[in-house]
């Protein structure tokens, strides 16, 4: 189902997200909305497995034990009070494993997502660790396993929504328990009162509802770890559970389909991520005509150039790019961005295949017609 930005008064705007499944309601982020360097909330994509729950906030709880020293509750008001003197504020790219699934050939199991399951937003909360360190976490602990509200049934038997993080993930500073998202409470379709943020992961990792923080001694086996958002290869060979996000790049304009005109200059613009503490040092741009050979050799626009970066807004942030075209002939031809992360990692030209899907970043791609 296609969406579009709804105006409403004073020049305000209503996004409607695009609708992928309604039970249970998944929708992606309207592509209009990605090149904003913060997405606006109404129209940040959701994923949801089971349903939303409704926790009360006068009657949330959040259970640290396990592998720990003194097991803990900790209630909506103590954690915001706690927040007053740790409480930190975070732009953070928040995509889901499965995003670009659509793509693949031939497309795996799985919601299909195109591109739009991705957003960069503003995320305000307590970190972890210093409800952790409350409860003094064992010498012996190797993981938290964080536990959700939601819960159903997964290949037959009914499971509570869980996933694990490495001691040294869960403790880092920038993990987050976050309340607020864009400066406003969360809504319900994104974990309130409290959920999980993990700037770099997947976002299969940002437990949502969040009551749950159990230290374990042993690597965590649940549904989510081990059978469900895992690497999987075409012969059947699990790679372990996904973690860090790919480098990747979208396009944000021209849009699919727009007509250029000849000889008037084109800004291609776009937005570029990377996880697992990596940055965007490099996007290109690349035109080709129908046959993928370029515009031509005798074009100066022939190969891919550097595009212009824009300062993200913080290292979680997602990184902004524009590079000024000019076709020379008409035709139709496919614009091509791919990103390069301060580690060296490149956007493949096709994704690497798996069984269920997870992390597509090809190179980015949208086609246009030139009059």
């Amino acid at each position: 189902m296609s969406t579009a930005a709804v105006p409403q008064g004073m020049g305000a705007t209503v996004w409607a997200p695009e609708t992928v499944t309604t039970e249970p309601y998944n929708a992606q982020t309207p592509m209009a909305a990605l090149a904003d360097p913060v997405t606006p909330a109404d129209a940040l994509f959701v994923r949801d497995h089971f349903g939303v729950p409704r926790p009360e906030i006068a009657r949330w709880r959040l259970r640290v034990d396990g592998a720990v020293a003194a097991p803990l509750d900790i209630d909506y008001e103590h954690l915001i009070a706690l927040g007053r003197a740790g409480r930190r504020e975070l732009d953070v790219v928040l995509e889901c494993a499965g995003n670009g699934r659509a793509l693949m050939n031939p497309r795996p199991p799985g919601l299909p997502w195109e591109r739009g399951a991705v957003g960069c937003a503003r995320f305000a909360g307590v970190p972890f660790h210093l409800v952790a360190e409350r409860a003094g976490v064992a010498p012996e602990a190797v993981e938290f396993v964080f536990t959700g509200a939601d819960e159903g049934p997964v290949h037959g038997r009914p499971v509570a929504f869980e996933r694990a993080l490495p001691l040294a993930e869960a403790l880092h500073p920038d993990t987050l328990l976050a309340t607020h998202l864009n400066g406003d409470p969360l809504p319900p379709r994104h974990g309130a009162p409290v959920r999980l943020v993990v700037p770099g992961r997947y976002a299969v990792a940002d437990v949502k509802w969040l009551v749950g923080a159990r230290a374990v001694t042993t690597p965590f086996t649940g549904v989510f770890q081990t059978e469900e958002y895992v690497y999987i290869a075409s012969d059947g060979t699990p790679d372990g559970p996904v973690g860090a996000i790919r480098v990747k790049s979208l396009i944000t304009a021209p849009e699919p389909d727009e007509d250029l005109r000849r000889g008037t200059e084109t800004v291609v613009r776009g937005r570029a991520w990377s996880g697992g503490g990596r940055t965007v040092g490099r996007v290109e741009v690349r035109a080709e005509d129908e046959d993928g050979t370029g515009p031509g050799p005798d074009d100066p626009d022939t190969g891919w150039h550097d595009a212009q970066l824009e300062p993200p807004t913080g290292p979680y942030a997602w990184t902004g790019w524009s590079y000024p075209w000019t076709p020379r002939r008409p035709g139709r031809y496919r614009l091509l961005a791919r990103a390069t992360d301060s580690h060296g990692a490149t956007q493949p030209d096709r994704a690497p295949w798996n069984a269920q899907g997870y992390g597509c970043n090809p190179v980015a791609s949208v086609e246009v017609v030139v009059v």
